[in-house]
């Protein structure tokens, strides 16, 4: 990024949201959900402007059919026109924006017959189960996919750079600066 882009950037956090660019030059733009100082430096808590979405293989038979999480970005590529135009059937916009798939548009109501529980296992972590709601399924090339959105907020933390550019934490950042972080945000809450 260049200089010239700065203030702009910069304009966007002051009027309440920030785009976030990824390595592939894809952004993605957020609200500024919260903003915080630790020990000098700045975080913000970011909630992207459009709803995520994930999209999902379908491989086994029915009794032992199993969700496989579309991660290679040259699937994502492939299937992408068809999940766009799927999802455009109820006029929400599919977008391949940084770090996340998103869609522009309104969601559909949520029906508990449409949900999907997606079991997160993580010997490191006890993490709780994701809900996900279900927009489409489609096939390309005799493979089944779903698309879901998260019934959770997706939520971003980052931190200003000496530029004034906002860069993800790492996970390895995250999880040393976590504790001041949830303190600083049960501080502010009270």
């Amino acid at each position: 990024m260049d200089s010239s882009q700065l203030p702009e950037d910069n304009d966007k956090a002051q009027a309440g949201s920030i785009t976030l660019t990824d390595d592939q030059g894809r952004s993605l733009e957020c609200y500024v959900e919260h903003s915080l100082s630790v020990e000098g430096q700045e975080y913000v808590l970011l909630l992207p402007v459009d709803s995520p979405v994930e999209i999902f293989a379908w491989q086994g038979d029915d009794e032992e059919e199993e969700a496989i999480l579309v991660e290679d970005d040259a699937i994502v590529e492939e299937i992408f026109p068809t999940a766009q135009a799927v999802l455009s059937e109820q006029n929400l916009i599919l977008k391949n924006t940084a770090y996340a798939l998103t869609v522009a548009g309104e969601l559909p109501p949520v029906e508990e017959s449409e949900l999907f529980t997606l079991e997160i296992e993580d010997e490191d972590a006890d993490l709780e189960p994701e809900q996900l709601q279900l927009l489409a399924t489609f096939y390309h090339e005799e493979q089944e996919y779903a698309i879901y959105t998260p019934l959770d907020p997706l939520l971003f933390f980052a931190r200003f750079t000496k530029s004034g550019k906002p860069e993800l934490l790492s996970p390895e950042e995250f999880r040393k600066v976590q504790p001041l972080l949830e303190e600083q945000l049960f501080n502010e809450v009270e």
